[in-house]
């Protein structure tokens, strides 16, 4: 298997294949489509950082609504088909966060012109609470719009969740290897994978965009996105 760096932010500067610099001191809040987010350059933990919310008016009201995964997101307009995503998330609980609110961030991948994505995301608050269900949903795959974690949780259960040791408010490493129908979440430099997929809903020929997502309740930081793709 051929690898190469196509498309890399770190530390604030667009990187070229090659790993240098291509002239842009800090990457452009243009160069992401934003869906039903807002995005700025930040510092967090010392740290330059892109920071995401959404806006209140967007929160699920479980009084009035069905809480399910939506298509909250900053992305990148790229054709990434297989290959590895690598970003480093950061999450807190908004003040005005809702109950449910569980820290979700993540990764959403192969994003095609209908709006269509996979996506990997995480539950931080899930991997601390005193409660083994709540526990084994620290990590979720979705892929939207069909397969929300609802259905697949009900159709599939435990196939598409596990546990992993999360936390908020603290930087952690993401890492998305995809293959075809297949892809492996890997945490924090670890070499077994945290979630293993083997049956990509939207099939192994879908492609397109890649970007940080996040649901109601949650301010997302994220720095160091990188993507390698499979020649």
């Amino acid at each position: 298997m051929s690898l190469i760096t196509s498309t890399s932010w770190s530390d604030g500067r667009l990187l070229a294949p090659d790993g240098h610099s291509m002239g842009a001191t800090d990457p452009s809040v243009g160069d992401f489509v934003l869906s039903g987010v807002s995005l700025e350059r930040s510092i967090y933990q010392g740290v330059p950082a892109f920071k995401m919310t959404m806006p209140l008016e967007a929160v699920q009201d479980p009084q009035t609504e069905k809480l399910t995964d939506r298509d909250f997101m900053a992305w990148l307009p790229l054709d990434f088909s297989d290959g590895a995503i690598d970003v480093e998330l950061a999450g807190e609980l908004a003040p005005d966060a809702p109950a449910y609110a569980r820290g979700f961030i993540g990764l959403s991948f192969r994003i095609d012109n209908e709006g269509r994505f996979e996506s990997i995301y995480l539950r931080p608050t899930n991997s601390v609470a005193d409660d083994q269900v709540r526990r084994n949903h620290s990590v979720q795959y979705v892929a939207y719009p069909d397969y929300r974690f609802d259905r697949l949780r009900r159709e599939f259960p435990e196939k598409y969740e596990s546990y992993a040791e999360l936390d908020l408010e603290r930087w952690i490493h993401m890492k998305i290897v995809v293959s075809g129908a297949r892809a492996e979440l890997y945490l924090d430099g670890n070499q077994r994978p945290a979630l293993i997929v083997s049956d990509l809903k939207l099939g192994s020929d879908q492609h397109g965009g890649v970007g940080v997502w996040l649901e109601s309740g949650t301010v997302a930081y994220f720095r160091n996105l990188k993507l390698t793709a499979e020649l």
